[in-house]
This record gives structure tokens, C-alpha cells and sequence, in this order.
């Protein structure tokens, strides 16, 4: 097993508070700078940074260059700059329902956001009484994020599985993590949007090399993935979270094979069926409801954690999960950028005990 030396941050004394539009949170988001430790299980510990503090539950990380991006459930972008925070709302067509685990889940910035100022953003609204989500464009202005296109809609949605996480391939593709909605025949419905990943071209068309004619749908039999990305060979792994109740656990990390089907509900942990692929780990019956993923460039992937409370360092060659970062609670996206780990906390969400400044965006050297 390697090891990894953290190199803690350069206390930054001076905090800086900015106000903001949004009015929802008991204090303005503010960009952090001091320098914290965190425990991890082999007794020594770490250094990381708190960059900003009083998030309102948020849900994914992107960057473009120097600046970070994040959404929140709620439906707002938190945007820093050199330090700055500006919180900008989401406008759609179908209003943004922050109901159970649903809400303004995955964003991605567009491979041309310096021209276009465009994102794609998957959120759940409701329509008729039922729980949807759906895949949108968004254009930002001085104001708001707007919507300009819908993708995909009707994505089966409930208050539990909605998935949500958004990722641009090698191929230039976007991918998208849906839930079962609570119902995990739908994980083995091709005709479907429940339960599966989906592979769609940045115009919304279905890629003519998909696995199935005229479908987005790229890989199914999923619970609730919530983590994609890939490694230097272009491998594509995720995240995927296991049943509740008795079994429990079996959460699970899957290496992505276009058309394949990974079992769910038919099996889970060791089991194995006819034409269904095992994970490349799970967890047993420890609960560890795994959420965002990331590679580093030694291919080792991290890996943020909601139950589980700790950030992990997952090894595919040997099948084996450490501890990276532990103690600051539920832990729902993380990146690797520059050879820093960013990773943000979810304790607002409804499932966590928050601190008083949470929650967070913290950053650790690799």
C-alpha cells in the first residue's frame, strides 16, 4: 500500500464574509482560509483548509480554473473567486422540489463555458403528483442561472434514489446517475430511465454508439449511484449505494461496462447471476452510502462518503479502502484538482448533525 504525505495549508488568519441574495441560512456564506486537522483511523492525522462555510446542503464541485463551483439542493450555484463567494439562484421551467433527497443534485460546467457560459444541471421538480427528475441547460447572466434547453425528462424520481450525478466522459459525452425512485424493478426495465447510467451528446441526442438503438440508457440494474468518474485508461467506475434494512450494506464500487447490467434488485454483495456483473467491491453489511468519487493520477479513487461519515482512498488492484479523512461528518462530493483533494460536507441535509459553520468546502494536498 503507498503512502501519502499531507502537506498542511499556510494559516491564513483574515476570513472574509460576503452577503449574499439567498436569505435561507443562518449565516452569509464565507470564504474560510484556516487550517484544520482531521482524524483519521490509524491515530495520526491531517491537514486540510476550510474554504467555505455556511453551505446550504450542497451537492457537487466543478471548477473552471482557478474558480470553484458548487450546487445546492435548494437551487442556488455558490461560485468563489480569489477567495469571494457569490451565490447565484437556478431559474427552470419546471421549479426546482428540495423533497427528501431530491432537489439541484449534479452540475457540470460545459466544455465551452468561457464562450458560452453554459452548464448542465440535473434536478427533481413535480408534475401531475409525482416526483420527477430531469437533465436541463443552463445559461448564467448577472443574475441567475437559467434554463435555455431540457434534455431529458420524466426521469422517474421519489424522496429517496434519485441519483443525480453528472459527469463529462473522455468521449466528450455526458453521464448521468438516476435512482431506482424507490423501486428497483425499474433498475431491470430497459424501457426505463430508472436505475440506470445514462450517456447522452452535450445537444441531447442519443450517441448512435449507445448499447441500446435510440436509448440513453448506457448501463442498468442500479440501486442509487451517485459517483462517476474514470481513470487514465478511461475506465469508468461508480459509486453505487446498497439496500436498507436486513440484509443492509452491500454498497458498492462498479467498474462500467457499456450495456451490462449490475444486478439490482436481483442480487447484491457475492451473489452471482446469469449475465449480471459483480461489484469490484462492497462493503458487506457495513452501511457506508457511498456519493462522489474521484481519481487521482496514481488511479487511485476517493471517495466521499454520507453514512460512512470519512473520506476513503478505494485501490483497485488490491480491493482495499483507507481512510483519508474522517471526524467532520457526512461527506457528499469530492474532486481531485491540481493535486488537491476538495471534498464537501453534507450535514444540512437532514440526516446529519451540523456544526455550526457547516456546511463546508474543505481542500487537503495530496
Amino acid at each position: 500500500m503507498k503512502r501519502y504525505v499531507f502537506i498542511p495549508y499556510v494559516l491564513i488568519t483574515a476570513i472574509m464574509l460576503l452577503m449574499t441574495a439567498c436569505s435561507g441560512s443562518s449565516a452569509p456564506p464565507s470564504s474560510g482560509g484556516e487550517e484544520r486537522r482531521g482524524n483519521v483511523e490509524r491515530g495520526t492525522d491531517v491537514s486540510y483548509k476550510v474554504l467555505a462555510e455556511y453551505l446550504e446542503t450542497p451537492w457537487a464541485i466543478d471548477f473552471h480554473g482557478e474558480v470553484i463551483f458548487l450546487s445546492e439542493r435548494e437551487g442556488n450555484i455558490v461560485q468563489i473567486r480569489d477567495g469571494d463567494l457569490s451565490r447565484l439562484p437556478v431559474v427552470t421551467s419546471k421549479p426546482i422540489a428540495s423533497i427528501g433527497e431530491g432537489g439541484l443534485l449534479g452540475f457540470v460546467l460545459a466544455p465551452d463555458y468561457e464562450e458560452s457560459n453554459a452548464a448542465y444541471a440535473y434536478h427533481t421538480y413535480e408534475q401531475d403528483g409525482a416526483v420527477k427528475n430531469r437533465l436541463v441547460l443552463l445559461q448564467e447572466n448577472a443574475a441567475a442561472w437559467k434554463e435555455t434547453d431540457a434534455l431529458i425528462e420524466d426521469i422517474p424520481g421519489s424522496n429517496v434514489h434519485n441519483g443525480g450525478r453528472i459527469a463529462i466522459g473522455p468521449d466528450g459525452f455526458l453521464y448521468i446517475t438516476t435512482g431506482d425512485a424507490g423501486n428497483g424493478e425499474l433498475a431491470q426495465d430497459p424501457e426505463s430511465l430508472a436505475g440506470k447510467i445514462l450517456r447522452i451528446s452535450p445537444d441531447g441526442s442519443v450517441p448512435a454508439d449507445n448499447p441500446m438503438p435510440d436509448s440513453y440508457v448506457y448501463s442498468f440494474g442500479h440501486r442509487n449511484a451517485q459517483g462517476l468518474d474514470w481513470n487514465s485508461d478511461g475506465e469508468l467506475y461508480s459509486s453505487e449505494h446498497g439496500p436498507s434494512g436486513t440484509p443492509g450494506g452491500h454498497d458498492e464500487i462498479n467498474k462500467i461496462a457499456a450495456g451490462a447490467n449490475y444486478g439490482w434488485p436481483a442480487m447484491i454483495g457475492d451473489a452471482r447471476e446469469s449475465g449480471m456483473e459483480q461489484p469490484v467491491y462492497h462493503t458487506g453489511e457495513t452501511a457506508l452510502a457511498p456519493s462522489g468519487v474521484a481519481f487521482d493520477k496514481q488511479d487511485l479513487l476517493y471517495v466521499a462518503t454520507l453514512r460512512g461519515s470519512k473520506l476513503y482512498r478505494f485501490d483497485p488492484d488490491k480491493a482495499e479502502l483507507e481512510t483519508v479523512l474522517a471526524g467532520e461528518g457526512r461527506l457528499r462530493d469530492v474532486k481531485v484538482q491540481d493535486g488537491r483533494i476538495y471534498v464537501i460536507t453534507n450535514n444540512t441535509d437532514g440526516r446529519g448533525v451540523p456544526g455550526e459553520r457547516d456546511d463546508r468546502l474543505l481542500v487537503l494536498e495530496l
